[in-house]
């Protein structure tokens, strides 16, 4: 048991603090042939992480060629620097611009606000087509609004392929995600403290973070309607000084391939 503390220590004193980047691969039929291969970053949970390492995420995506940068919630307005964090990772470079949705900690009027002032586009229960067969929609919060995906997603064809960003990932087991083709969600941190990055029992003691147990620690998913689910880890060294114990900070990186 002492080897077994230790080792989970340690974790958290040296890779708990630094930032993975987790590039994936997801293939779809429904992905438009033309836009095979595109690139797209994911960063979600910024909460306290200073503006040395987001500079370092900055660094990092803009030599890795991403077309599109989304941004999903949790800049914890209550502690100031959600402003200087929006301004900090508008610098990152991509072909088709940026977005971003509310998370729980955000207050979504100043945090859009301050989106729109770094040439960044919110969404809020709304989408737009980024290319022709390509539609993106983002919700509001779930804990604090009314996020509705059959509103985000009105304007998408039938044939588009549909990718959503919702902060909280338990909209997908409580709305209909069935004209969805992928989802991107964070707001779990990968469980915080786990066992060997297995099981988290920080979503037993606590088990307001999510409604369904261990099923949004992290990765991969499916919603109620069988659409993958994606919950990132975020980017956060700690929560509430709560350190990380084997959920180490990330940024994802998808392609989309056409297949």
């Amino acid at each position: 048991m002492i080897l077994i503390a230790l080792i989970h220590i340690i974790h958290a004193l040296t890779l708990d603090r630094m930032i993975e980047y987790t590039e994936i691969n997801f293939d779809s039929l429904r992905f438009p042939q033309e836009l095979n291969g595109y690139r797209i970053a994911f960063i979600t949970d910024v909460h306290t992480i200073n503006d040395e390492k987001l500079q370092g995420i900055v660094e990092e995506l803009n030599t890795r060629q991403i077309n599109l940068l989304f941004l999903g919630g949790d800049f914890s307005v209550w502690n100031g620097r959600y402003r200087r964090c929006i301004e900090i990772l508008s610098e990152i470079k991509t072909s088709d611009g940026i977005f971003g949705i509310e998370g729980n900690h955000d207050n979504h009027e100043l945090l859009f606000s301050a989106m729109k002032d770094f040439g960044m586009l919110p969404l809020s229960n709304s989408g737009l087509r980024i290319h022709e067969g390509f539609f993106l929609a983002g919700v509001e919060d779930l804990w604090n609004r009314n996020p509705c995906i059959t509103t985000a997603a009105a304007d998408a064809a039938d044939d588009d392929f549909v990718l959503l960003l919702s902060h909280n990932p338990d909209i997908a087991m409580q709305q209909d995600t069935s004209g969805i083709d992928l989802i991107l969600s964070g707001h779990t941190h990968g469980g915080q403290i786990t066992f060997f990055g297995i099981w988290a029992p920080y979503f037993t003691i606590r088990s307001s973070i999510t409604d369904y147990g261990q099923r949004f620690a992290s990765g991969w998913a499916l919603s109620k309607d069988d659409t993958p689910v994606f919950v990132s880890r975020g980017t956060t060294d700690s929560y509430f000084n709560i350190p990380r114990v084997f959920s180490r900070p990330q940024v994802v990186i998808f392609t989309i391939n056409a297949s």
